[in-house]
This record gives structure tokens, C-alpha cells and sequence, in this order.
């Protein structure tokens, strides 16, 4: 799935900006994904603080986050570079997709994430 919506990002901002569309494509992805894994870490954290479960520190918890997302930036940098790109490109099955919608998933995730860290 989040191959597709790299993918189309790629495709979209292709057209207008060249090369630069490898750049917001990648930092698209990155952005997604580190939104989705905060999201439900947020989720996770204020589910334990309800039930009254000391896990880890605060200070824990945004080391462990910043090294995942230290991963994800390294992996997707990896995993889109080159030959994995263009394969995927040229298997894709054209999807229209608001370019709008693509950007307020992200931004949808953040906003429930700093929701769920109030509690």
C-alpha cells in the first residue's frame, strides 16, 4: 500500500518538477509512515497511562521513536533509490487519488497524535 502512495506522489509531482519529485516523494513516504508509527505509539502510551501501567519513561519513549524514525528515514531511503523505484513504477496500476487527500493522511495522523498525547 504505501508503495502505491509513493508511487503516485512520484507520478504527480513528475510532471511539473523533474527530478525534484524523487525529493517530496521520499520525504511523502517518510512522513507517512513516522506519522502512522507515532500515531499508534501515542495510542499505546495513552491506553497504559489510563490503565495505570508505568512501561517506560517519557524520555525512553522519544529515544525508542527517534531511533525508529531514524530507520524508517534510512530504509525508505534504501528501499525507493533506483532499481526498486523504477520497477515499481513500471508495475503500477495508474489510481486516481486526490493529491489532497494524500497530504491530510499525514497530517490526519499528526493531529491524532498530539490528541492522544494530551491525555
Amino acid at each position: 500500500m504505501l508503495d502505491t502512495l509513493y508511487i503516485t506522489i512520484f507520478n504527480y509531482y513528475k510532471k511539473t518538477l523533474g527530478k525534484n519529485s524523487l525529493k517530496i516523494a521520499l520525504i511523502y513516504i517518510n512522513l507517512l509512515e513516522i506519522s502512522i508509527i507515532l500515531a499508534l505509539s501515542a495510542f499505546f502510551m495513552a491506553f497504559a497511562k489510563q490503565m495505570k501501567m508505568q512501561i517506560m519513561s517519557n524520555t525512553k519513549f522519544w529515544a525508542i521513536l527517534t531511533i525508529v524514525a531514524l530507520f524508517i528515514v534510512f530504509k525508505n531511503w534504501m528501499r525507493y533509490n533506483g532499481k526498486k523505484r523504477t520497477i515499481l513504477n513500471a508495475k503500477s496500476k495508474r489510481v486516481k487519488t486526490s493529491i489532497l487527500v494524500l497530504w491530510l493522511v499525514p497530517i490526519a495522523c499528526y493531529l491524532i497524535t498530539f490528541i492522544l498525547l494530551q491525555v
